[in-house]
């Protein structure tokens, strides 16, 4: 199972995060695989906009994860 990915966080599942943001324009920011503000901030906007409420707000959990995958090609 894939980690929850939460402000702080490191490493390439940042990146791939960040990218796939970027393809839906909700992610304008530095690619550089450090989950910050604006990352959780992207986040966060996507949670809303697409009514996931299973995962904690600005956070990259299962539910989240998921959708996000479905919606973007991998980088």
């Amino acid at each position: 199972m894939a980690p929850v990915l939460r402000r702080g966080d490191t490493g390439p599942e940042v990146t791939e995060l960040e990218l796939r943001l970027r393809q839906l324009n909700l992610y304008g920011d530095r690619i550089d695989g450090v989950y910050t503000r604006p990352v959780e901030d992207a986040v966060r906007t996507y949670q809303l906009a697409r009514g996931l409420l299973d995962d904690t707000l600005g956070e990259y959990g299962p539910a989240t994860r998921k959708s996000l995958e479905s919606e973007t090609t991998p980088p």
